[in-house]
């Protein structure tokens, strides 16, 4: 059985193709960025570290901005 994160993933797009829609998507809900960070923060790789700011900072965003 996946686990939620394994299923947000589980796409023909890549993780880095993902958080860069989830940046963009202002409509996107609090609980799908929220399951990628921790899809992110699974995946404990250096790469991952800019990925991360870049989402916090989307989910930390006005939904005005």
């Amino acid at each position: 059985m996946q686990t939620t994160a394994e299923t947000f993933i589980a796409t023909s797009k890549s993780i880095q193709q993902q958080v860069a829609e989830a940046i963009e998507d202002r409509a996107l809900p609090i609980s799908r960025l929220l399951r990628l960070m921790w899809a992110l923060d699974a995946d404990r790789s250096a790469a991952n570290q800019n990925l991360r700011a870049q989402l916090r900072a989307r989910i930390g965003a006005p939904l005005s901005a």
